[in-house]
């Protein structure tokens, strides 16, 4: 055998040569197998995902026209001559019901702008604006976050996800959000965008107690949504992000910034023209406000509206089978017309000749002091 100094050297090299060899193939292996695991592993969590997304979806509520239409409406009650003598308003019920051809153009164009610009365009959800608002979370340190919920989805929370202000876990509100957007989808295949926008304009909070545009119309500027101009929509419009920071009577103020905002988009979308837009802004739409109760015909219970509404309570529990409760909901939320034999002409004789002092005796003028005050 050769063991020159040579010859032991070339197998010494080969020998290193042949371990590089090895431990190549080593870590190939390895890295193959790492590669397959991490595989299985995206395999195995975005089965489960799905999974889990498919069970948050198979639970979803059925919908239907009926679960999606806004509910309760006020009711309101005439005098004998077809004039006004109250409205009978629970909470959430001060809403009057418009058809989408009674809602102008522009006023419909007014909250597309602002709250969901591309409507005509998507099937439900908004993947651009989703996409938007993830960037801006991520980008933000997951501090800022952007709505990108459409009108669609915004009718559905009102109306069918009605206890989402009760949702205590970010999971609860993650599974809502995604039952959310599949039913907007089924929504969007079943009905038109017409009846969808229709219904939203009917259902969404616009600040001091109104719901709908046609009873904020009324509420803000004592005219019906028909008559609105394109600078009291646009005010309108702004409060939907907020009824309590952008209501102008109390915000008005922020109520105007909001407000530039919605012509501002209105322009960008070429949804109304330069001249229009510089006609609304020099418009000086908060002077247009009602800001008393009195101006907005707010009436007060005279003695007759008590004891006829105590009266109906008690014919629906008797010829319908109400119980009390029942009753009394139906009332105020019912969306009923009332139409009562009351004379207002004489039941405003009747009032005044009841606190006239001079019919009443010294301790009877004492009560009646004391009741006044």
């Amino acid at each position: 055998m050769n063991y020159s100094k040579k010859e032991t050297s070339k197998k010494q090299k080969a020998l290193r040569s042949k371990k590089k060899k090895v431990g190549k193939k080593l870590g190939v292996i390895f890295l193959k197998a790492f590669l397959v695991c991490m595989i299985a592993v995206v395999v195995v969590v975005g089965c489960a995902g799905i999974g889990i997304i498919k069970g948050v979806i198979d639970n979803a509520p059925d919908i239907t026209s009926e679960s999606v239409i806004p509910k309760g409406y006020k009711s309101t009650v005439y005098d004998s001559e077809g004039n006004k003598m109250q409205e009978l308003i629970a909470s959430g019920t001060n809403r009057t019901m418009v058809t989408i051809d009674q809602i102008p153009k522009h006023v419909q164009n007014a909250f597309i702008a602002i709250e969901d610009e591309r409507f005509y365009e998507h099937n439900g959800i908004d993947i651009q604006g989703i996409a938007r608002a993830g960037v801006t979370f991520v980008t933000s340190g997951f501090n800022k976050m952007q709505g990108a919920s459409t009108i669609t989805q915004q009718l559905l929370k009102n109306n069918v996800f009605t206890d989402w202000m009760e949702e205590e876990t970010l999971g609860d509100k993650i599974s809502r959000k995604i039952q959310e957007q599949y039913l907007a989808i089924c929504l969007e295949q079943k009905y038109s965008k017409e009846w969808i926008l229709e219904n939203y304009l009917n259902t969404i909070n616009l600040g001091g107690g109104t719901r709908g545009v046609q009873v904020a119309a009324r509420y803000y500027f004592g005219k019906d949504v028909s008559e609105l101009t394109l600078a009291e929509s646009t005010l309108i419009a702004g409060i939907t992000k907020n009824p309590t920071k952008y209501n102008p009577l109390k915000h008005p103020d922020k109520s105007l910034e909001r407000q530039q905002l919605v012509l501002n988009a209105m322009l960008k979308q070429e949804l109304i023209s330069e001249e229009e837009y510089e006609a609304a802004k020099a418009e000086n739409v908060l002077g247009n406000l009602i800001t008393s109760s009195a101006d907005r015909g707010v009436p007060v219970f005279s003695w007759f509206e008590d004891a006829l509404l105590t009266q109906i309570v008690e014919d629906l529990m008797e010829k319908y089978g109400y119980d009390e409760s029942q009753a009394w909901d139906l009332l105020y939320s019912g969306g009923l017309t009332i139409h009562s034999t009351q004379d207002s002409r004489l039941q405003d004789i009747c009032e005044e000749q009841a606190i006239y002092s001079e019919h009443y005796t010294e301790n009877a003028n004492n009560i009646l002091t004391f009741a006044k005050k």
